[in-house]
């Protein structure tokens, strides 16, 4: 087994030195005159890195104030606040909900109406695609939206919102025909 490893470590010897005998022999002159052709080559211009103005630090000089993210505290109760709002105008908590109040009224669209022996309804289409057939009365939207009137183009939405105060108020809406 001796003599099997040194014969095979003077053969592996004698090909490395053949393999090393042949780097040696090549000329790189090639390889130098593409080196001299590479650095003749006119550069390019590269702009230089633009200079930033340091970061201006600003001092918060409202610590002091109320936080803008919190409720504002009335120094009249709230009870009056809201008696005092545009004729105790209230949205009817009691009564069920209809499936069009899930989602806001800008997600809504109208696609199109319905008459029928006088009556009209109007084709409201939610986000989900699916398709309500809405008459005057209804409730739409998030804001307790309540239909006053159809026609071909629109539908006309009275909805209740809060009024800052503490009280509701009324605002009318209304959700046009898509195309």
């Amino acid at each position: 087994m001796n003599r099997l490893n040194k014969a095979a470590w003077a053969l592996s010897a004698a090909v490395a030195t053949a393999l090393l005998s042949g780097c040696g022999a090549k000329s790189t002159e090639d390889l130098r005159s593409y080196v001299e052709n590479v650095k003749a080559q006119q550069r390019s211009h590269i702009d230089p890195l633009p200079e930033f103005s340091p970061y201006e630090t600003h001092l918060y000089a409202a610590a002091n104030e109320r936080d803008p993210f919190t409720a504002p505290v009335y120094s009249a109760p709230r009870s009056k606040v809201a008696k005092g709002s545009k004729g105790g105008i209230s949205p009817d908590f009691n009564r069920p909900r209809e499936p069009l109040e899930a989602e806001p009224l800008d997600s809504l669209r109208m696609v199109g109406t319905l008459e029928r022996n006088g009556s009209s309804w109007a084709l409201v289409r939610m986000s989900d695609s699916t398709i309500y057939r809405v008459k005057p009365g209804n409730y739409i939207g998030q804001n307790y939206g309540k239909i006053i009137k159809i026609t071909e183009s629109e539908v006309e939405v009275a909805e209740i919102v809060p009024d800052g105060l503490g009280g509701w108020m009324e605002r009318q809406a209304a959700l046009a025909l898509s195309e």
